[in-house]
């Protein structure tokens, strides 16, 4: 199964992005499913804040998704990121949520970044 797929399939859970600074400085944010390009690249629209800024200096970063449902089934992406855009007409054509004129404001600049997808892990464990 594609990523592509995978993520149409299993529309609903709870993704989580960890990125660390260049100075080891660790963070991790709620993030929805990413988008998925073309050619094992994938998307995520992104806030100018703390992940965005550690990926300014560090290209790696970590995407965990856990599907909604009983148990601990998901993915684990280990990626890296390979460019950033403000296009603010793909931004809008690829979002999936719409925000209030406020959390608008406060989230600009918006920019896509683009990861590729270095590394592949089921999310394994017990519930």
């Amino acid at each position: 199964m594609t990523l592509s797929e995978y993520f149409e399939e299993n529309d609903r859970g709870l993704g989580v992005l960890s990125t660390a600074s260049s100075d080891g400085a660790v963070n991790s944010a709620v993030y929805g499913r990413p988008h998925v390009i073309e050619g094992g690249v994938i998307a995520f629209i992104m806030a100018n804040r703390r992940s965005l800024h550690n990926l300014q200096s560090n290209p790696r970063a970590s995407y965990l998704f856990r599907e909604e449902r009983k148990g601990y089934h998901g993915k684990r992406l280990m990626l890296r990121k390979i460019r950033e855009e403000q296009d603010t007409e793909k931004v809008q054509a690829l979002r999936r949520r719409r925000y209030s004129d406020e959390e608008e404001a406060a989230m600009k600049p918006l920019s896509l970044v683009f990861f590729e997808v270095v590394e592949e892990r089921p999310l394994v464990g017990s519930f």
